[in-house]
């Protein structure tokens, strides 16, 4: 799942339907074939392999355009397909080129990301701890070199551009970023995506608050991003400032982060738990169900009303803690939070 996950992830949307469109076909040739589909079975299979094997050869070879003017950095998957999508939205994908920085910076060890053993010791935690984080972390490595090598081909004459916003996980994956690009002498900038658009579209009567860049759709952000104006130009001592505070947030021994007056500062891993409990206690279970909830509807609340972004899969983690611990029951099997429901333990 994961191989497929990156592989569809690599696509444009109009790539995406040409395959849909090949698959449909395929099926359409099975149905016809009656009892011997062995011709579209084929034809399946050839295309998955194409599929699987073609994001790998994206990822490794990554080479700006001699006209590329801008390098834009972004943290999350989310946050990089809307960003993909107004690029070519204002016709700038030749100019302006992207650098993903995939993981959640909120949760998870941090400690020396730079050597073998920081990142073995990030990539255990999330084996340990978090659904799915196994398979998710199990090419770590080679994309982290993969990464260091988009970075290394930056052209010299690009300008950098970093966006955050007010959470944990994009305000330490930009200071992550600039660690990262410490070396490189290209202008910087770091700009925040969410206040731009909030301070162009909110009125009196409607406001949006936006808790990740992720949320922020390609429209909206073509507007951010014809209002680079400069303002977010770092000097080289702004820079090794923030420098400084990555190499601080990364010394910290927790595993939890929230973003508070303007830093980020590590929290006890149990942080959420009483939050968690309490929106168990209000939430009504389907009736019959002995009291039991969904994980899934628990998750989905804490999500939707948590001031700040931290993400399902912690609070899963968090879910599953308290079972173990003896704090809830549970009926089910959690090998993924719509599998199983939860209630206080009686």
């Amino acid at each position: 799942m994961l191989a497929i996950r990156k592989a569809t992830d690599s696509l444009e949307e109009e790539e995406l339907r040409a395959y849909l469109r090949l698959i449909l076909v395929q099926i359409e040739r099975m149905k016809e074939e009656g009892a011997a589909p062995n011709t579209a079975i084929t034809g399946l299979i050839e295309l998955y392999d194409g599929l699987i094997a073609l994001p790998d050869k994206k990822r490794i070879v990554w080479d700006p355009a001699p006209a590329c003017t801008h390098v834009h950095i972004v943290i999350g998957d989310s946050f990089a397909g809307s960003m993909k999508q107004a690029l070519k939205g204002l016709g700038w994908e030749e100019a302006h080129k992207l650098i993903v920085l995939r993981e959640n910076y909120a949760i998870g060890p941090l400690a020396d990301l730079d050597s073998p053993a920081g990142r073995t010791a990030r990539s255990e935690w999330f084996g340990d701890n978090i659904m799915n984080g196994l398979e998710a972390y199990s090419t770590y490595e080679d994309e982290y070199m993969v990464l260091l090598g988009k970075l290394e081909q930056i052209p010299e004459q690009a300008e950098l551009v970093v966006w955050t916003t007010r959470n944990a996980c994009e305000q330490a994956g930009m200071r992550y970023a600039l660690h990262l690009l410490r070396h490189k002498p290209n202008p910087l900038s770091v700009y925040d995506a969410c206040a731009i658009c909030e301070a162009l579209y909110n009125r009196p009567d409607a406001i949006t608050r936006y808790r990740h860049s992720g949320e922020l759709p390609p429209s909206k952000l073509q507007a951010a991003l014809v209002r680079m104006d400069g303002s977010g130009r770092l000097s080289g001592t702004d820079i090794a400032k923030l420098i400084e505070e990555w190499r601080a947030i990364a010394e910290q021994t927790g595993t939890l982060r929230i973003w508070r007056d303007g830093a980020v500062i590590g929290v006890p891993a149990d942080y959420y738990d009483s939050y968690l409990l309490d929106k168990l206690d209000r939430l009504k279970p389907p009736a019959g169900d002995r009291g039991f909830l969904r994980s899934a509807r628990l998750i989905g609340e804490a999500l939707g009303y948590c001031e700040q972004y931290v993400g399902d899969e912690y609070f899963e983690y968090r879910l599953r803690t308290l079972i173990y611990n003896g704090v809830l029951e549970i009926k089910g099997v959690p090998a993924a939070m719509r599998f199983y429901s939860v209630r206080r333990k009686r």
